[in-house]
């Protein structure tokens, strides 16, 4: 605990749980750019397109083919396959992301993860272990870890030491196990008694609970060799629908925001968070549209780059979700998210049409190049830092 107590003396001599001045802690926008220009020179344009998708591995299987989640846990795809490594060679991929129904066991596990190392892309291993109902590993029945009751009863006990050591647990586990991006913590602020789908993922009702449990479990998954992720950009606390089966909205305006969800996620960025995810959810009183915030230029650009200065990686929330797939094809999402800002492209369900669609994008003057490479270098970025954390 002595890391946790130096670093919180240090964030609070600096201002106050950094909430206001963005100190860029652990920024892969401050690395070293040579390298990254000179592997950006070496990559094809699909070379390029790949690294900006982040998948499931049942995308690389072609012949699986699934309309509603439950589907995919029959499959139970916990090994490279012939159609996968075929799929690979022409569409690379930047990460994959596990799910309970891909891992068997420790063994299994193992496995598994040394062979994703070495597909087309050199992809990031990435998976959900919140702590709490959201913990693929810590919840599967052949694991033996340590388990959380929730995140909003970390935050009731008022300290932010207890989300630290959260955190730290859950990713000495992850770094012990292969992954290198843990999706958490949930940076919501879980204002509606009637959310579905956030509820005591979150630490708190209360920005100021929770912007110190954020930043701390931020802190515990670093210390622990992991990258976090703060989620669900702009705040899904406030809302009543499930964005995984379909339409959900927020009626806060910008205003309002500020001085609620804003609060936790400019602590995160202020802390040098590496990762935001964005949610799948419309805020037609900022943006004046239904357009989810995934897909908002708004959202993405005007409010969360431009007015609170956030400089690296922006990722989708699954494209495969309900609102974006009850609206939108798989190409139209890709590039729409694309277009508004998004850096990494979340598990599509059709990973070739969603890529080719991109493709031709760049071909037919849609998105640019220089477009792509603006996401590109961000991902280089934080990938080099972390295969150098792994030597």
């Amino acid at each position: 605990m002595k890391t946790f107590k130096t670093w919180m003396n240090a964030a609070l001599l600096l201002g106050g749980l950094l909430l206001t001045a963005c100190t860029n802690y652990d920024s892969p926008a401050s690395s070293p750019t040579g390298d990254v220009e000179q592997q950006l020179r070496k990559m094809t344009l699909r070379d390029k397109v790949g690294q900006m998708f982040y998948v499931r591995p049942e995308a690389l299987d072609t012949t699986i083919h699934w309309s509603s989640f439950e589907e995919l846990s029959p499959y139970k795809l916990q090994q490279i396959n012939s159609v996968m490594s075929g799929v690979v060679k022409n569409y690379p991929i930047g990460g994959m992301i596990l799910y309970a129904w891909n891992i068997e066991d420790e063994n299994q596990l193992e496995a598994f993860i040394s062979q994703i190392r070495t597909l087309n892309g050199s992809p990031l291993l990435c998976i959900d272990e919140e702590g709490g109902r959201v913990s693929r590993l810590a919840n599967h029945p052949n694991f033996d870890l340590p388990k959380y009751t929730s995140m909003e009863a970390i935050g009731e006990t008022g300290d932010p030491a207890n989300a630290y050591e959260c955190a730290n647990t859950i990713g000495t586990y992850l770094t012990r196990y292969g992954f290198d991006i843990d999706f958490a913590p949930v940076a919501d602020v879980n204002t509606n008694p009637d959310n579905v789908v956030i509820g005591a993922r979150a630490f708190s009702g209360d920005p100021a609970v929770a912007a110190p449990m954020v930043t701390s479990y931020l802190q515990g998954l670093k210390d622990a060799g992991i990258t976090g992720c703060i989620k669900h950009f702009p705040g899904h606390g406030d809302t009543t629908a499930d964005t995984h089966y379909g339409y959900a909205q927020s009626m806060k305006t910008w205003a309002e925001m500020m001085d609620c969800e804003m609060v936790t996620f400019r602590a995160g960025i202020a802390w040098g968070c590496q990762l935001i995810m964005t949610a799948h959810i419309a805020t037609p009183n900022v943006t004046g549209s239904d357009e989810p915030a995934t897909m908002s230029p708004v959202i993405l650009e005007d409010k969360l780059r431009g007015e609170l200065g956030y400089r690296n990686i922006i990722v989708t929330d699954a494209i495969s979700m309900g609102a974006i797939t009850n609206q939108y094809t798989n190409a139209q999402a890709a590039v729409g998210c694309i277009k508004a800002g998004a850096d990494i492209v979340l598990d599509p369900r059709n990973y070739v049409e969603a890529f080719e669609a991109v493709i031709a994008a760049v071909n037919d003057g849609t998105l640019t190049e220089d477009r792509i490479n603006q996401s590109v270098r961000r991902i280089l970025r934080l990938k080099n830092q972390i295969r150098n954390r792994m030597k």
